[in-house]
């Protein structure tokens, strides 16, 4: 892959990272410590694959809620918050509210920063640009909308522990459902109706992450 098709995969990933970074207003996070959580959504690539080929091991189908769940959304999720809790659940650093959706939006970002990669690098021919553009638009904005749910309610339970178990549920729940739903509505109207899909998509993340 040249470095134009890199770029092309992970600039609007810097561009988020720069705005989450920003959004962090009093005490901004080590950038040590973001790069750790950056590198932990990458790591979660791999676990991923292993948690989708142990649920399709169990059962399969090739409907696409059950993509959107049980091959996306479910799992990806599962593995972005395991590496979410692993790096950063005890860290001194986590000190505010906000800094539970930066360093889920990290995680999640690096995620999406491999999982450009990936699909641009086995585009065929002069599909690449249109899949860079497409996945630019849809995929890392809501990786990065999923990341700051999770880190919403992941926030809410690391500073409310006495509220913990009517919390914690929601730290997977609810970006689970996000992400599920958005896959569905992205597979459901499928690629050859791309001005369906960007209006669909973009009235769902309007409402849900405003």
């Amino acid at each position: 892959m040249d470095f134009l098709l890199l770029g092309l995969a992970i600039l609007p990933v810097i561009v988020l990272m720069i705005y989450i970074y920003r959004q962090d207003k009093y005490q901004k996070e080590p950038v040590k410590l973001l790069i750790r959580a950056f590198i932990g959504g990458i790591l979660a690539i791999p676990l991923d694959f292993l948690v989708v080929d142990i649920i399709n091991s169990i059962y399969y189908s090739e409907t696409a809620f059950y993509s959107a769940f049980f091959e996306a959304g479910l799992p990806e999720e599962l593995c972005k918050f395991a590496f979410l809790f692993l790096l950063i659940w005890r860290r001194k650093e986590f000190d505010e509210y906000m800094d539970g959706i930066v360093y889920a939006v990290a995680v999640g970002l690096g995620f999406a920063a491999l999982e450009n990669v990936l699909y641009v690098a086995g585009a065929q021919g002069n599909e690449w640009f249109g899949i860079a553009l497409s996945r630019g638009v849809f995929a890392v904005p809501g990786h990065y909308a999923d990341g700051v749910l999770m880190g919403y309610f992941y926030s809410l339970c690391h500073f409310n522990k006495q509220r913990y178990s009517k919390i914690k549920s929601l730290i997977l729940i609810a970006p689970i459902l996000a992400h599920g739903i958005y896959d569905a509505l992205l597979m459901m109207t499928g690629e050859d109706k791309p001005l369906v899909s960007f209006i669909l998509i973009g009235t769902f993340l309007y409402f849900v992450y405003r």
